[in-house]
């Protein structure tokens, strides 16, 4: 009897529900990233931060910044910097797409989320625009009226 790995075996980290809110994701990838054992521990425990992180690409490799990790609560002196720079593994076509894109003006390597994916922590950045102010406003006047529709409909079929 052979047993057959879960493909939706998904642990959700956390997301960064702002990069949607600020950011055109046009396309995402999936990538893993270089970490230390007490940086696992800690990401068991969920405790991470995506706020504020973005990715840099660096002599053909792909880094990033500003993600949090909280120190192991166990993990005496040999604990690991929070806020250290982490190195992310994707495919040389990947890295070399996301450097033409970088090429363009405005894009940026925005991080939406950390998972545990058959027990390897991966991270799914998405390359994204800058939104302006009016374009976020007319985000939250679409969705708004969205809900409202949706909220007639409801009332209508009472």
């Amino acid at each position: 009897m052979t047993k057959k790995k879960d493909r939706s075996g998904e642990k959700l980290i956390c997301q960064n529900k702002l990069a949607r809110a600020n950011y055109f994701i046009e396309d995402v990838y999936e990538a893993g990233i270089v970490l230390v054992g007490t940086e696992v521990k800690s990401l068991r425990e969920g405790r991470a931060s995506l706020k504020d992180s973005y990715g840099t690409i660096k002599n053909g490799e792909v880094y990033l910044t500003g993600m949090h990790i909280s120190p192991y609560t166990h993990g005496n002196r040999f604990n690991h910097d929070p806020l250290r720079t982490r190195k992310l593994l994707l495919h040389k076509r990947e890295i070399k797409r996301l450097y033409g894109k970088f090429q363009e003006r405005g894009f940026t390597l925005v991080p939406t989320k950390a998972y545990f994916r058959n027990g390897k922590v991966k991270v799914e950045v998405g390359v994204g625009k800058g939104k302006r102010l009016f374009d976020k406003r007319e985000d939250l006047k679409r969705k708004t009226d969205r809900r409202e529709m949706e909220r007639a409909i409801k009332e209508r079929h009472r």
